[in-house]
């Protein structure tokens, strides 16, 4: 007996939709490896007319008070609140993630975000007006910058997305927002929510690959483009957008580094980094999965270290005692298990190092040492449930080992000396250094990077002014 399909649509101009030219692909739930859902295949038509919706629905968003864009978010704070066990099961069924924790760490950190950029609406700022030359005035004023293209990814869709389009309409902007096409389910649920709320054509999500997302940011009508993605995607997109100058807000790949130091407590150090390294299968780019320590406490964290992978759980999202779920999809699982079986002779799989299972895309929560610090699986993101550990000789080969890589997003120092973690804090090339903790998050503070990471900031005030613009206005006394 074959199940039927459930069919998930653009959001376009206030109306669900299908693509234009009715093409689909289908949506596989991780945690099983079955398909559950259609979604659309958008198409150049489909942008079109997103962009199109977006394009007039902006002069009356942009005219908006901010006291009336601040009611329109929290109102939208209150639906998501208020429907939250409908989104927490698109989220698990885009996803495979354990239920509790998404209803527990991924819900009220949305809502509390979508409630912040509504208070940021009202609270612009900017040079005082004032006589800067004689006989003249100048005021600056912030304005939106337009239409904003916004590619969202698989690894918190959810949250991704209130990411992306909250500060982009308490600023004033509309916005057409893509989904990842493995995970499109909880964006579209959103859509509906949203859709109750703000005028039509102010929001529109269109779902898709990665050709939409290409026709999105390359469509003339976007002033800017913004992506939460791999480097590859963040290239792409700020190669595309040059073309007509658009702006470019890109967040992408991470390596961060874990430096232990060796007056650290061992058991409270790897209670916080196994799980800021294995939580949400260490699809983060701020995972905890690159720990650096200090050659006197190696072997003992090492061990320590892989008997905490050892009692970790992977498992279905029904199971209350697993810290996270499946790999997103069959080209990450095949990515993990890559990197692994590439491994030098020189490194040790301490723990894990194997999918578990054959349903669903599941891997074991993984400790690799004996690691050098040009091997692959140092530089590159992998982007799974896997630590890599390094030892380092003193505090300037630490710095050294750190900030050796292409990615600069975020870190964390593990130490009791003071003067050491501000020194490593001034010193470490990334946008976010954690000192004692790793992962935490909050929506008055930014988070972004440097290099290969990425440009451009989310959450916070910082956030917010990246989607506005600046204009000079002088005026004559006279």
């Amino acid at each position: 007996m074959t199940t039927e399909l459930r069919r998930l649509r653009n959001y376009i101009n206030g109306e669900f939709r299908d693509a234009a030219d009715g093409r689909t692909i289908e949506v596989v739930n991780p945690a099983t490896g079955e398909a559950y859902a259609t979604s659309p295949l958008s198409g150049q038509a489909d942008v079109d007319a997103a962009m199109e919706a977006a394009a007039a629905a902006f002069p009356a968003w942009r005219d908006s008070t901010p006291a009336e864009r601040q009611k329109v978010l929290l109102k939208i704070a209150d639906a998501f609140e208020e429907r939250a066990g409908e989104l927490v099961a698109a989220e698990v069924e885009n996803t495979g993630k354990p239920t509790g924790l998404t209803a527990s760490e991924e819900v009220p950190p949305m809502v509390d975000q979508l409630r912040f950029f509504a208070g940021a609406a009202r609270m612009l700022e900017g040079r005082s007006a004032g006589e800067y030359m004689e006989g003249m005035t100048s005021i600056i004023r912030r304005e939106p910058v337009g239409v904003c293209a916004q590619v969202a990814p698989w690894n918190y869709p959810m949250m991704m997305a209130v990411w992306k389009f909250a500060p982009a309409l308490a600023a004033g902007n509309t916005v057409v927002l893509k989904p990842s096409d493995t995970t499109p389910a909880s964006t579209v649920l959103m859509a509906e929510i949203i859709g109750q709320i703000v005028p039509k054509g102010v929001f529109n999500v269109i779902c898709g690959d990665r050709e939409t997302g290409k026709a999105m940011v390359e469509h003339p009508t976007p002033a800017m483009a913004s992506i939460t993605g791999s480097v590859r995607a963040g290239m792409q997109v700020a190669e595309s957008a040059a073309k007509d100058v658009k702006r470019v807000h890109l967040e992408l790949g991470g390596k961060a580094p874990v430096v232990v130091f060796e007056d650290t407590d061992i058991d409270s150090a790897v209670e916080g980094i196994s799980t800021a390294g294995f939580f949400n299968a260490g699809q983060d780019c701020t995972a905890a999965t690159r720990v650096l320590v200090h050659e006197s406490i190696h072997d003992e964290f090492v061990a320590a270290l892989a008997k905490a992978a050892s009692e970790t759980k992977t498992g279905q999202p029904d199971d209350e005692d697993v810290l996270y779920g499946p790999l997103n999809n069959a080209n990450q699982l095949k990515q993990v298990t890559g990197f692994i079986e590439r491994l030098p002779a020189h490194a040790k799989v301490e723990a894990g190092g194997h999918r578990v299972g054959d349903k669903g895309y599941f891997y074991a929560p993984t400790v690799v040492s004996g690691l050098k610090q040009d091997d692959e699986i140092i530089q590159n993101e992998v982007f799974g449930p896997v630590i890599t550990v390094q030892s380092f000789a003193d505090e300037s080969q630490a710095l050294e080992y750190a900030n050796g890589v292409e990615y600069a997003l975020a870190s964390s120092v593990w130490t009791k000396d003071h003067a050491r973690a501000m020194r490593m804090s001034k010193t470490l090339d990334f946008g976010c250094v954690w000192i004692n903790t790793h992962i935490p998050l909050v929506a008055e503070m930014p988070h972004g990077g440097y290099k290969k990471s990425g440009y451009g900031k989310d959450l916070s005030a910082y956030g917010f002014e990246d989607y506005t613009r600046i204009k000079h206005v002088m005026t004559s006394l006279g």
